[in-house]
C-alpha cells in the first residue's frame, strides 16, 4: 500500500447523516484496528485490541508508520493538508471528532471524504483535504471533486502526523493499524500503521 494510503479514509444518526451516506450506499466504512503493542518479534507484531482481543500482523517492506504527537489548533493555517474524523450534522456541515495535521512530506494522504467506522464502533465519515478557509474554529476543507464545512469544537484533540521509521513500534504504544488489500481474518498484513508517541492515543 502506497505513502499517500497512509490514512485512508476516517455515526448516522441524524437525517443530515442519511443525506449525506445515500450517495454511496454501497460504500463500505473503512474499518481499522486499533489497540495496543503487546510484542515485536522480527516482522511480527502482537498487539491486543480494545476489546482484548490479541491479534497478530505481519510486517512487510511496504509497511508504513506514522507518528502521532500531540498539536494545537493554531498549527492549523491555510493550506494545511489535514484529515478530520467527523459526524454529519443536520446542516450538511461535519463536527469534527479529531484532527489530525499531515506532515507536508505527506500531502495527498487519503485525499477525499469517504465512510469511516471509528473508535467507538459508530460510522461517521473521513475528510482528508487542505483548509481554504477557516472562520474562528468553521473550516472549509477541499478535496479532489468537492469541500467539506467541518466545525472543530474546543474540546476535540489536534495532533500531527509525521511519517517515522519501524522503531516506533514497541510494546505499549498505542496504535491504528490499517490492513493491507490482500489481508484477511486469519493473516492480517499492515499495510499502514498510526503509532501514538509519549502515550498518545491516536484519536482517529
Amino acid at each position: 500500500m502506497a505513502k499517500h494510503t497512509v490514512l485512508t479514509g476516517l455515526v448516522a444518526l441524524t437525517l443530515g447523516a442519511t443525506a449525506v451516506f445515500a450517495a454511496n450506499p454501497q460504500e463500505k466504512p473503512v474499518m481499522p484496528l486499533r489497540g495496543t503493542v503487546t510484542q515485536v518479534n522480527g516482522d511480527q507484531l502482537q498487539l491486543t485490541d480494545r476489546r482484548g482481543e490479541k491479534l497478530t500482523a505481519e510486517l512487510t517492506a511496504d509497511t508504513k508508520v506514522a507518528a502521532v504527537s500531540q498539536g494545537n489548533i493554531n498549527d492549523i493555517k491555510p493550506n494545511s493538508f489535514i484529515g478530520t474524523a467527523a459526524s454529519p450534522q443536520p446542516d450538511g456541515s461535519l463536527k469534527a471528532l479529531e484532527v489530525h495535521v499531515f506532515d507536508p512530506s505527506l500531502r495527498g494522504s487519503g485525499e477525499g471524504f469517504r465512510l469511516w467506522q471509528g473508535a467507538d464502533g459508530k460510522t461517521g465519515t473521513m475528510t482528508n483535504g487542505t483548509l481554504v478557509n477557516a472562520n474562528g474554529r468553521t473550516m472549509t476543507v477541499k478535496y479532489q471533486n468537492g469541500e467539506k464545512k467541518v466545525v472543530v469544537p474546543e474540546d476535540v484533540p489536534v495532533v500531527a502526523l509525521a511519517p517515522v521509521d519501524r522503531s516506533l513500534i514497541k510494546p505499549g504504544v498505542h496504535i491504528v493499524l490499517f490492513p493491507a488489500a490482500q489481508s484477511d481474518a486469519n493473516h492480517l498484513v499492515a499495510g499502514n500503521i498510526v503509532a501514538g508517541v509519549n502515550g498518545i492515543v491516536p484519536p482517529m
